[in-house]
């Protein structure tokens, strides 16, 4: 049994798997691209983002076989996307 951290970082994804005992088991790591429309601001491909998400996930379940019972989710709180409620998608890049 796993507890799968998900740490969403400014320049990619970190998914961490531990053990029952807290013990690190597995790693993956995901980087997505930094877009600079103008200079001094960032933006990226909320697309993007979620699939460097299921890669990684989908990396470490792959080597690792067990049941996830927990997930853990930190992210940068200074990125913003706004979706769309009635498509579910984007309605632009996120900002960051």
């Amino acid at each position: 049994m796993y507890i799968l951290a998900i740490d969403q970082g400014t320049t990619g994804t970190t998914t961490i798997l531990y053990n029952q005992k807290g013990q690190l088991v597995d790693k993956a790591y995901r980087p997505f691209t930094q877009i600079y429309p103008k200079p001094g601001w960032v933006e990226h491909d909320p697309m993007e983002i979620w699939q460097t998400v299921t890669e990684s996930v989908a990396e470490l379940t792959s080597r690792n076989k067990g049941k996830i019972t927990a997930i853990g989710i930190t992210n940068q709180r200074e990125t913003t996307i706004l979706w769309d409620s009635r498509t579910g998608k984007a309605v632009h890049n996120a900002i960051v």
